[in-house]
């Protein structure tokens, strides 16, 4: 369901009407409205002719208005609820990404490959297997970071994981700063 959350937001739709409409002055008088700022918009030559002589102009500016003034009043789609698991673990995945782990002694098939692509598919594996559980990611190396703190959305992980280059964290293994850092979260 499409809902509004600022609804009132749609009451500056007419704005520019009123405004093109007030700012014209009846005959031996000043302008109605006197906006100095916006003194040159009904005037101005838009490809060498006027907004009067060219009205997709305007109604190119008003559909502009409009999407702004819609936008403004911050659409939302609501959907039915998510339940989220009540009950589950919480686990935090270490993973180095130091400059051993490009090491390719890891048999895959009839091929070596480096260590991280290895722990990449068995961690991905373990991760979508993870219903139910929040997940964490911290990769380390010279340093930890967290990458991604617990939570239920396994893609996010998942994906985090697989953009994790060797070395980034450092080229060193500093493990402790990884227990670190989980028992920090």
């Amino acid at each position: 369901m499409l809902t509004l959350v600022w609804p009132w937001m749609l009451a500056l739709a007419p704005l520019p009407w009123l405004y093109r409409r007030w700012r014209k002055a009846l005959p031996g008088q000043s302008a109605a409205l006197f906006a100095p700022a916006f003194a040159g918009i009904g005037d101005t030559e838009a490809s060498g002719s006027s907004f009067k002589q060219q009205p997709w102009n305007w109604l190119l500016l008003s559909l502009l208005w409009l999407s702004l003034v819609l936008g403004a009043s911050r659409p939302q789609w609501v959907g039915e609820a998510v339940a989220l698991p009540t009950s589950g673990r919480d686990l935090l995945l270490a993973v180095d990404i130091s400059g051993s782990m490009e090491e390719a002694d890891m048999p895959v098939g009839e091929r070596l490959a480096n260590r991280l692509s290895v722990v990449k598919t068995v961690v991905g594996e373990f991760v979508q297997r993870r219903q139910g559980d929040r997940l964490g990611l911290i990769l380390f190396g010279s340093n930890a970071y967290l990458q991604t703190p617990l939570t239920f959305d396994r893609k996010t992980v998942a994906t985090l994981l697989n953009e994790a280059l060797i070395g980034f964290a450092g080229e060193q293994t500093a493990i402790g700063d990884a227990i670190s850092e989980e028992r920090r979260v």
